[in-house]
């Protein structure tokens, strides 16, 4: 098994989206994995716990003897038509297990012996992880980073869509980063977002760029964590302040949090059992915010939101929604974002509409671009 070839370019296989066959069981997979990862494991989760209870009584070469037995005769010949069959679709996929061991082996023996030679990724997903963390935080530390602030919906995400820097967190992590940011479909796992944003650095630093900009997040978007690193590089990165007056604002997050995005619920799960997943996603975000509003803001809040949902269930217009989004925005983001920002004052790069403010990424962009320093 030994001789079999060994893939060793890391950077390669993230930077040419090189095809992968996991190997791994199913729950090692739906922790984490690589975006052109396909889970075809040499064994079950079940049957990777018999094997593994087996190591630790009765140690390695009794497991090896089990794993055989549970993967073999009709087991197996099946499951190497599997890969078989991955590799007809994608010739070049590269094969891995957690570290390169014995799983991955096996499997690129039983291959090569079908009259298939692939190479195994050498240590595996575990050296694979490994580069992306180490990736990620060269990245942080040795690229400058922009902060995108501004107050809560000045429409930042939509702003980052037109400055060439950016990176868009709350697109890897499928969440738009607030109590109402949630969005049908979930959120990727903690690993594949940082995983996926680690590629996007790494193949984006290979093309010779060293300045990003980001918008302002606090440490969870959503459930997923940005990367330390990353999360301290931004704490101390200079911010851009967008200024939007609140009316504006207002009709922003209408659009996105109320039209949009019940336009995305019809879309995954049809208009009759879309709606009410839709009301008790509004109603859900705004009820988190309880013990900051306080009881009294909170039933405000609540009976202008209902009564909008009850004129958009009967007539399909969002616009009463207006009411209590002004009201949280005057009684708690606005407060909340000033007393932040005072906060970071000194941080302060450059400050104006949403027009100047690109402008200025335009700028640093020509900017950046004719300077003769090395990319980082």
């Amino acid at each position: 098994m030994s001789e079999l070839p060994l893939a060793t370019d890391l950077a390669g296989i993230f930077l040419q989206d090189v095809p992968l066959i996991d190997l791994r069981a199913p729950i090692e997979f739906k922790e984490g994995a690589f975006p052109t990862a396909v889970s075809l494991p040499l064994m079950t989760d079940e049957e990777r716990a018999k094997v593994g209870t087996c190591f630790k009584q009765q140690g390695q070469a009794a497991a090896i003897a089990l794993g055989h037995k549970l993967v073999g005769g009709a087991v197996r010949a099946e499951r190497l038509e599997g890969w078989l069959a991955q590799l007809r679709q994608q010739p070049d996929a590269l094969l891995y297990c957690f570290r390169g061991g014995l799983r991955s082996q096996t499997v690129q023996q039983w291959l090569h012996e079908a009259g298939v030679t692939r190479p195994r990724v050498a240590g595996g997903y575990k050296e694979l992880r490994r580069f992306l963390i180490d990736t990620q935080e060269r990245a942080a530390a040795e690229c400058h980073w922009t902060v995108l602030t501004g107050m809560t919906g000045s429409g930042k995400t939509h702003m980052l869509g037109q400055v060439a820097q950016a990176v868009d967190l709350e697109g890897h992590a499928h969440h738009r980063g607030s109590s109402f940011g949630q969005l049908p479909g979930g959120q990727p796992s903690n690993i594949n977002f940082e995983n996926n944003i680690a590629i996007e650095l790494l193949k984006r630093r290979h093309r010779g760029e060293h300045a990003f900009v980001v918008e302002d997040e606090s440490r969870l978007i959503g459930r997923c964590a940005l990367p330390h690193s990353l999360y301290e590089a931004m704490c101390q990165a200079p911010l851009v302040v967008v200024d939007v007056p609140q009316e504006e604002r207002a009709e922003q997050i209408r659009v996105d949090y109320v039209q949009d995005l019940w336009q995305r619920y019809q879309e995954m799960y049809g208009a009759d059992e879309g709606w009410p997943l839709f009301a008790g996603y509004l109603t859900d975000a705004l009820a988190r915010l309880k013990k900051r509003l306080g009881d009294r803001d909170h039933r405000e809040l609540d009976q202008l939101m209902q009564a909008a949902l009850c004129e958009q269930a009967g007539s399909g217009h969002t616009e009463l929604h207006l009411a209590w989004i002004r009201l949280l925005l005057t009684r708690y983001y606005d407060p909340m974002y000033l007393y932040q920002l005072n906060n970071k004052r000194e941080r302060i790069r450059f400050r104006g509409d949403k027009q100047a403010c690109l402008a200025f990424f335009a700028e640093q962009q020509a900017a950046e671009a004719n300077q003769e320093t090395p990319a980082c």
